[in-house]
């Protein structure tokens, strides 16, 4: 005799969704989850209850009463094929002996709390999983959402995520979800490495939209006057464009800026993405000041006070980095901890340098600016050339 087909019903404060979950619900011998699942059922289903905490229990009974002929119900949260006992079940029995009936999911509706769509969200589970992973897809993404744990809470999340150079992100924690002690929590990642939450919950991490953090208005090649600088010692205007285009920055991840000076590419890259963690490293007493002045609107640059590439050791390994300062050791230092798909900057004012710079990276041009100066009474204007400055990039 066949055994029956295993329902599997996703639930949220004990509703479940549709005439097929409820028509599965109430015409089965067993109804087996969770304590709170099966709490949460009310009180005129006719099946047998049986709560179950280990999963490899759960299945284990189920296979039991199929055996006997006994139709089992299975209760789960939300969507059971998202990150659920789908799979479990799916690998014991076989795709074809289920009848899943979901709710929504769990993410869904965290994302539905949070007031935002999802389609082009990064979701990612650090329950019974490994939390470096989950950090990974998260700081490097622009909205993403985490399944937390009672092992890996939230707050534990928030803690590996600035460990792991994060930047900055409109956080949202969600807890028992469509239940009557449903919390929403709306917060920042310093919030969330703070806070104590409940374990199962989920979090939602959106990066602030491009220019949200300075300016609703997009402008990079910002003029040298706004940064306060050293003698003058400023990537000019037109070389920091040029460097910008060529970082291609993402909307999340890590940039570093090594030989930081005034920060202002630092602080354009900052502007332009602030979902980026961004590093600027330093060595001079002086200009490290300055760039903390210069830095001060701008909360994702952190200014790191020390010579690459020794300074480098302990920052997250850069998904973009900028070296406008050091030798070709700081390059290859900077190299060496590139991640993937990642992008190097570097820029030269000797030709040797820049050639063998060109030579581990893959692409050079030279900048060559001369700006109008007003000459005589009458508004005339004069070419002066810059000195000529050569951007290397790659790899990719």
């Amino acid at each position: 005799m066949a055994e029956p087909p295993l329902s599997v019903v996703g639930l949220h404060g004990g509703r479940w969704f549709g005439a097929s979950a409820e028509a599965a619900l109430r015409t089965a011998d067993l109804l087996a989850g969770s304590d709170r699942h099966v709490a949460a059922l009310p009180a005129d289903l006719p099946g047998e209850r049986l709560a179950v905490a280990a999963v490899d229990g759960l299945l284990d009974a189920a296979a039991a009463r199929r055996r006997a002929g006994g139709r089992v119900c299975l209760l789960a949260s939300g969507d059971p094929g998202f990150f659920g006992i789908v799979r479990l079940a799916a690998a014991r029995f076989g795709p074809d002996a289920l009848d899943v009936h979901p709710a929504p999911s769990s993410v869904s509706l965290a994302f539905a709390r949070a007031g935002c769509s999802w389609d082009d969200a990064t979701v990612v589970s650090a329950h019974g999983r490994a939390l470096d992973e989950a950090v990974a897809a998260a700081a490097t993404s622009p909205k993403a959402a985490v399944l937390t744990s009672p092992d890996t809470p939230p707050e534990a999340l928030g803690q590996a995520l600035l460990g792991a150079g994060c930047g900055l992100r409109h956080v949202t924690v969600c807890s028992r979800l469509g239940e009557q002690t449903e919390t929403v929590v709306a917060t920042d990642l310093d919030g969330l490495a703070a806070g104590t939450f409940e374990g199962l919950s989920v979090v939602v991490l959106r990066a602030p939209a491009p220019g949200s953090a300075v300016t609703p208005t997009l402008a990079w090649g910002l003029p040298e006057s706004t940064f306060a600088s050293r003698d003058g010692m400023v990537t000019k205007a037109e070389v920091r464009a040029v460097a910008l285009g060529k970082l291609a920055l993402p909307p999340a991840g890590v940039l570093w800026d090594v030989g930081a000076g005034s920060g202002s590419v630092s602080v354009e890259c900052a502007r332009l993405a602030p979902g980026l963690a961004v590093y600027a490293v330093e060595r001079r007493p002086d200009d490290v000041a300055r760039l903390r002045a210069n830095a001060a609107a701008t909360p994702s640059v952190r200014v790191v006070a020390g010579e690459a590439p020794a300074a480098l050791a302990t920052l997250a390994d850069p998904d973009r980095a900028f070296v406008g300062g050091g030798g070709l050791d700081v390059l290859d230092a900077v190299l060496a901890r590139l991640r993937p798909h990642g992008v190097v900057v570097a820029t030269y004012a000797a030709l040797d340098r820049a050639a063998a710079a060109a030579r581990r990276l893959g692409s050079v041009v030279q900048v060559s600016v001369s700006r109008g100066v007003p000459i005589g009474p009458d508004g005339a204007l004069r070419l002066a050339a810059e000195n000529p400055v050569f951007v290397c990039w790659g790899p990719s």
